[in-house]
């Protein structure tokens, strides 16, 4: 799918946003992936640097980075995500010479007031299986789960579950993830789960934050 001119005001988001609401699909992965990328984005001022790591997957070796700068055209505002960081990371992930076979984002997938975080709307605008993978909840009630690695609870919203809270590593905050577009939750979770090393994010998503940081530093 071409993506088209990015909405530069809320109304022209909102509109953009239910345009895409129907074409989400939570279904299960088409095939077992082999390339897992992260994508995450870092502000300098008026500009926005979005990074991308793609991982060998499930052996968790780094095969290439990726980043790409442009000027920052949206606010911040919760739900809108999408809107502020989504033409620099779907600019940067074609950037990649390898294609991804699943996304982490920094962000919602389905848990999302009308099921749009960034992961499911550029999921569908890049015809990717895509995850959200956020470090806060945007919406919904949970339960709070066991604090052992790969303990999770529903998160729930308008009695659908929209996603998991699952702890990654033992003692640690949870993370929010929910499936995107073209996975469903257990598949979501798995990934997820299999992309953590020492640390509590996963490890595509980590690494990509410090390269739009790094980046970020070589501007300033």
């Amino acid at each position: 799918m071409n993506i088209p001119p990015w909405p530069k005001t809320i109304s022209e988001a909102k509109a953009a946003q239910v345009a895409l609401q129907d074409k989400v699909r939570i279904i299960p992965l088409s095939k077992k992936p082999r390339f897992v990328a992260g994508v995450d984005a870092a502000f300098a001022g008026d500009r926005i640097i979005g990074a991308a790591c793609l991982y060998r997957y499930p052996e968790l070796s780094l095969v290439e980075e990726a980043y790409a700068e442009m000027r920052n055209l949206f606010p911040y505002v919760p739900g809108f995500l999408t809107f502020r960081e989504g033409p620099v990371l779907s600019k940067v992930i074609k950037k990649l010479s390898i294609n991804p076979d699943t996304i982490l984002f920094d962000g919602q997938g389905i848990a999302h007031p009308i099921s749009m975080g960034i992961a499911s709307h550029i999921g569908v605008l890049l015809n990717m299986p895509a995850i959200g993978c956020a470090k806060s909840r945007l919406i919904g009630e949970y339960k709070e789960p066991k604090l052992r690695r790969g303990s999770w609870a529903p998160l729930t919203y308008n009695n659908n579950v929209v996603g998991a809270v699952l702890r990654t590593r033992a003692n640690v905050r949870p993370l929010f993830i929910s499936p995107g577009h073209k996975i469903d939750l257990k598949a979501s979770i798995d990934i997820v789960l299999n992309c953590i090393s020492k640390y509590r994010i996963p490890e595509p998503l980590r690494r990509a934050d410090y390269l739009s940081r790094r980046v970020k530093r070589s501007i300033n």
